[in-house]
C-alpha cells in the first residue's frame, strides 16, 4: 500500500532515493523493485523496524540485476541524519512528521541531504479526518509513539518553504482507511476485540490483495473528499 506516487518524483536510472522513516519498508520495497533501477536507502528510528524490513528482502524474489540498483537499511534519527549534504536525488518521508517532536528540524535535515534540483515527497494525516480521530478518542493521541500533532496543509507547505523547498503538486490517499480509523477511535477501549473493527480490517486487507476495480474507483473518487493522507511534492531549487 503506497502513499507516495513514485511517478511524481521524476526518477532516473541510478538515482539515490532515501525513504525517511521507512517503517516496515513499503516504499523502500517499491523503489527497490521498480522497473527503474535505483539506489535506495531506508532509515527508521526503530532498529526492530529496520530488521523487519531487512527480513522482507529475503522473502521476495530479487529484481532484475543492475549496477544501478542497490538497497541499504540503517537506523537513525530523522533530526540528525547520518548522511552528507546533497547525498540523495530524491527523498520520501511518509507518515513521519506527525510523530516527531520537532518537525522543522526534520524538514531542515531533509533539505540538507537532498541535492539541489532534487525532489521531495512528504505525507501526513489529513487535517479533518485526523481531527475526528482525536475528537472520538482521548487515548488516540496519547498512544506511545503515536501522533503528537495535526497538520494543516498550508502549515506544512509553509514549513517546507521556509526550509528552502519549492511546492510542486499534491494529492490525497487512502480514503477507505478513514472510516476504519474513526471506527477504531470510537471503540477505542474494545477495538482489539470489536467485531466491527475486525470486519473492516479484513475488508481493507482483501482490497489490498485483490484490488478490484470497484473499490479502486470508489477510493479514487473519495480521496479528494476524505483521503486519510495528504501528500505534497516539492523540489529543492537548483540555485
Amino acid at each position: 500500500m503506497l502513499t507516495i506516487r513514485p511517478g511524481r518524483l521524476d526518477l532516473r536510472p541510478g538515482d539515490r532515493v532515501l525513504d525517511l522513516g521507512c517503517g516496515r519498508g513499503r516504499h523502500t520495497y517499491a523503489f527497490y523493485w521498480s522497473d527503474t533501477p535505483l539506489h535506495v536507502t531506508g532509515l527508521d528510528l526503530s532498529e526492530a523496524e529496520v530488521r523487519a524490513t531487512a527480513d522482507g528482502f529475503f522473502a521476495l524474489p530479487p529484481p532484475s540485476p543492475s549496477p544501478l540498483r542497490s538497497a541499504t537499511l540503517t537506523a537513525g534519527d530523522a533530526a540528525r541524519l547520518p548522511f552528507k549534504d546533497g547525498a540523495f536525488d530524491a527523498l520520501v518521508c511518509s507518515e513521519v512528521l506527525e510523530h516527531v517532536p520537532d518537525p522543522d528540524a526534520v524538514i531542515d535535515e531533509i533539505v540538507r541531504v537532498v541535492r539541489p534540483g532534487g525532489r521531495v515527497a512528504l505525507s501526513v494525516p489529513r487535517f479533518w479526518p485526523e481531527k475526528i480521530c482525536w475528537s472520538l478518542s482521548d487515548a488516540y493521541p496519547k498512544t506511545p509513539g503515536g501522533h503528537v500533532r495535526i497538520f494543516r496543509e498550508e502549515g506544512l507547505r509553509t514549513a517546507a518553504r521556509r526550509s528552502g523547498l519549492r511546492y510542486h503538486s499534491r494529492h490525497w490517499a487512502h480514503a477507505l482507511h478513514s472510516p476504519y480509523w474513526w471506527l477504531q477511535c470510537a471503540l477505542w477501549d474494545r477495538k482489539d476485540t470489536s467485531r466491527a473493527v475486525r470486519t473492516y480490517r479484513q475488508f481493507l486487507e482483501w482490497d489490498l490483495m485483490k484490488r478490484p476495480w470497484l473499490t479502486r474507483g470508489l477510493e479514487a473518487a473519495l480521496n479528494p473528499v476524505m483521503g486519510k493522507s495528504l501528500v505534497l511534492y516539492f523540489n529543492r531549487p537548483a540555485s
